[in-house]
């Protein structure tokens, strides 16, 4: 169930006419391969470690990850 959050979490997008709501500048979101390729990664486990709040509001795999560093501190 973890992982499956974590997807739904990771395909939110931080969107250019929600910024005034989240705080959080919009951007263009990284192709379907990526995303795919990323989404396999936590399927198979390889981002258990990461909290699920670093998966939210992020635009690729590696935003989630400095994001997850920032939360640990």
């Amino acid at each position: 169930m973890s992982r499956a959050r974590k997807i739904q979490q990771f395909l939110s997008q931080p969107f250019f006419v929600a910024a005034q709501f989240t705080g959080i500048e919009g951007q263009v979101r990284a192709d379907r391969r990526h995303d795919h390729a990323a989404s396999r990664e936590i399927v198979d486990g390889k981002h258990d470690g990461v909290p699920e709040q670093a998966f939210y509001l992020v635009g690729t795999i590696e935003e989630a990850l400095a994001k997850a560093k920032t939360i640990k501190q």
